[in-house]
């Protein structure tokens, strides 16, 4: 997080410096704050780690390098904010690890196989199924959290500009850890899920088997196909 927050930029100079920009704009006393602390922290630190990733800072892999920033996000602005102890956040990551493991096991965790659904998608699960472990939810809630997720981002394509995991991946770090809290605030509410868990997750798997190659990070389809992407990457690579 330290060292996204640097303004580090990529190899490519494609992407680099949002989260620095968001941290400091919104420690202007004078703005109009239109999400609440605790998200825009998590946002704050997902941007940073997608981009410490993306300048071959620390790798992380949450479950992949793709999703790398939404779980790290969640749980560092929820030790910001409720003072979670270290043991208490290595056990949300062993609860997220469960997540993920399911996931694996029933679907996949790879955009070249099942788009960003199965990447970012599938880390905005882990964490809001940590997050409300860590916030003293119970398993029937984890689920809840988990299901909740997979059906705000079904269907989510992996796009990557020219076949780099920086845009518009890096963002959607931030917005899946949006989910993420979302999810596991209406799970802790009491709010419930008409469809299971384990249905919520076998959707996914089938959406993405569903889905054309060139929507699964192929950078055939999606934003990769933009008119500015494409000149992008004949201008970065020298070829079309």
């Amino acid at each position: 997080i330290a060292f996204g927050l640097s303004g580090i930029k990529s190899r490519s100079g494609l992407t680099g410096g949002s989260a620095r920009i968001l941290q400091a704009y919104l420690a202007d006393m004078k703005i109009k704050h239109l999400l609440g602390t605790v998200v825009e922290d998590a946002v704050i630190f997902a941007l940073a780690v997608a981009e410490s990733n993306a300048a071959m800072g620390r790798i992380v892999a949450a479950p992949t390098a793709g999703a790398s920033g939404v779980l790290p996000g969640v749980l560092f602005a929820l030790k910001k904010h409720y003072a979670c102890t270290e043991v208490e956040l290595e056990k949300a990551l062993v609860v997220a690890g469960g997540i993920g493991q399911v996931i694996a096991s029933r679907a996949s965790l790879a955009g070249a196989t099942g788009g960003c659904q199965a990447e970012c998608g599938s880390a905005a699960a882990m964490a809001a199924g940590a997050a409300v472990y860590l916030l003293g939810g119970t398993g029937e809630q984890v689920g809840v959290a988990v299901s909740i997720v997979f059906k705000n981002t079904l269907g989510l394509v992996c796009d990557p500009v020219a076949g780099l995991v920086e845009v518009p991946c890096i963002k959607r770090n931030g917005a899946c850890a949006v989910q993420a809290l979302l999810a596991a605030q209406l799970a802790l509410a009491g709010v419930g899920s008409f469809i299971p868990v384990d249905e919520a997750i076998d959707a996914m798997e089938r959406v993405g088997n569903q889905l054309p190659c060139a929507l699964r990070e192929t950078a055939h389809g999606g934003m990769a196909t933009s008119p500015t992407a494409l000149t992008w990457a004949k201008h970065y690579f020298g070829q079309d």
